[in-house]
């Protein structure tokens, strides 16, 4: 059904090929696993299948077939996203296929239904949490009923539950014949949708290929070493080396109409603080609080003098953009969100002298990429970005949100070990995630929306 014959891609302006010498088969009805660390070229792969990769973006080398019709969820479901209501986007692309009007809202509830989409068709697609955009740009790509499902980290925003009700979906609404390709960095969770695992090799070809129990039995330590996420592998703890210090910054009732409910909330240095909830519990909403980027309709974030000096009466959110940056480090849901310039060196040269720039691009390993436009990184690497332009300025306090998104498990452990490193070091971190293993690893406290 797909298949590549010495295919290569490298997007315009890069030294480096995403892919290249790539030969891959795959029959129709197979379900594929796509692994690889991050920046191997796993979501450049799903473009290239999808028939995405326009000509003027990049060089290509070899062929890519595919028969039948592909269906793709993007990494970022806001990309997705093009109509201001729920139930009109999942119908968009039934309206471009010429679909009857009669067949269309059939096909899109029984969409929504299949990916436990709490809301009916009638919701704003602005008024949704990460979490709920991915449902909704899964149901989207469903009532397409593609003969190719392609899944680039479908789970990735979204807490357990969610993430279950969205693996028994994909279960229950492929046909037989049907094929997937799955990119998924939490690899346990992901096996029993499968039936064949596919490694890429950074810079060309396929490192291995067969049934999950065999590559993993023949190159799970490797595999692990170099990143992917074997199961059997388990990250040790990184605890804090002293107690908790002052408080930084108290939330005192905060609340934002239809967004968020009142919560009372310390910050403390020494202390990494993980916030948790369900999709739509208003987790992204209390990061932006606590970052000084939005005003409260009810209660107040107050600095402390520990944060602030003698600006601490002033609330976060009224401070100048330039001061906020130096106590206060925000990283968003989405990254691209936080990008402004078309160079990631240039990305944290506006925050930072040229010395920090080098450490956090080699700490993050982004310094390969320094002369790369930002909007053209991986997923895991755009988050790495987000992340040293938040460092930058040398904040006393980071709010991340999903910090470990998009990260295989090298990146992963490194971009912990650089947040145990700040806390220890007397920074505060707050960390909103549905990240049970980073929670498992570093947080110090958590707090449940």
């Amino acid at each position: 059904m797909i298949k590549l014959s010495g295919f290569g891609w490298r997007h315009a302006g890069r030294k480096r090929w995403a892919l290249r010498d790539l030969d891959l088969r795959v029959e129709r009805g197979e379900r594929v696993l796509l692994l690889g660390p991050s920046g191997a070229g796993k979501s450049t792969l799903l473009a290239a299948l999808a028939g995405l990769l326009a000509a003027d973006s990049g060089e290509r080398e070899g062929t890519v077939d595919v028969d039948g019709r592909a269906g793709i969820l993007f990494q970022d479901p806001e990309t997705q996203l093009v109509m201001a209501r729920s139930g009109d986007d999942v119908a968009f692309g039934l309206e471009n296929l010429g679909i009857p009007p009669d067949q269309i809202w059939p096909r899109v509830d029984e969409a929504l239904r299949r990916v436990g989409f709490p809301y009916g068709r009638d919701r704003h697609t602005a008024a949704l949490s990460g979490g709920e955009q991915q449902r909704l740009a899964l149901a989207g790509a469903l009532a397409l009923r593609p003969d190719v499902l392609l899944l680039d980290e479908p789970t990735a925003n979204l807490d357990p539950e969610g993430a279950d009700l969205v693996r028994g979906a994909l279960a229950q609404a492929l046909d037989p014949d049907s094929t997937l390709i799955l990119v998924e960095h939490r690899v346990a969770e992901a096996l029993p949708l499968v039936d064949r695992v596919v490694v890429l090799e950074p810079g060309g070809g396929v490192r291995a290929d067969g049934p999950p129990e065999k590559v993993f039995t023949e190159h799970g330590d490797r595999l692990a070493a170099e990143g992917v996420w074997v199961p059997g592998h388990p990250v040790p703890p990184r605890r804090a080396v002293r107690a908790p210090g002052k408080a930084l910054l108290c939330a005192e009732k905060v609340a934002l109409r239809d967004r968020l409910a009142a919560v009372d909330l310390t910050v403390l240095e020494n202390e990494a603080l993980a916030v948790l909830g369900p999709n739509g519990a208003g987790k992204s909403t209390l990061a932006l609080l606590l970052g000084g980027l939005l005003k409260p309709d009810n209660g107040r974030v107050r600095a402390t003098e520990a944060l602030a000096g003698t600006e601490a009466a002033t609330p976060p959110h009224r401070w100048r953009a330039r001061t906020l940056a130096r106590r206060i480090g925000s990283v968003f849901q989405d990254p691209e969100h936080q990008f402004v310039t078309a160079r990631v060196h240039d990305e944290l040269a506006i925050g930072a002298d040229p010395s920090t720039v080098d450490v956090l691009l080699g700490r993050l390993r982004l310094d390969q990429l320094a002369g790369a436009n930002p909007y053209t990184l991986s997923g895991g690497e755009a988050r790495r970005l987000s992340v040293a332009t938040a460092l930058a300025a040398a904040p006393r306090l980071l709010v991340l949100d999903e910090p470990t998104f998009g990260q295989d498990r090298r990146t992963w452990i490194e971009l912990v070990d650089l947040l145990a490193d700040l806390r220890d070091a007397g920074h505060g971190i707050v960390a909103v995630t549905h990240d049970r293993d980073f929670v498992q690893t570093l947080a110090d406290r958590t707090v449940t929306l």
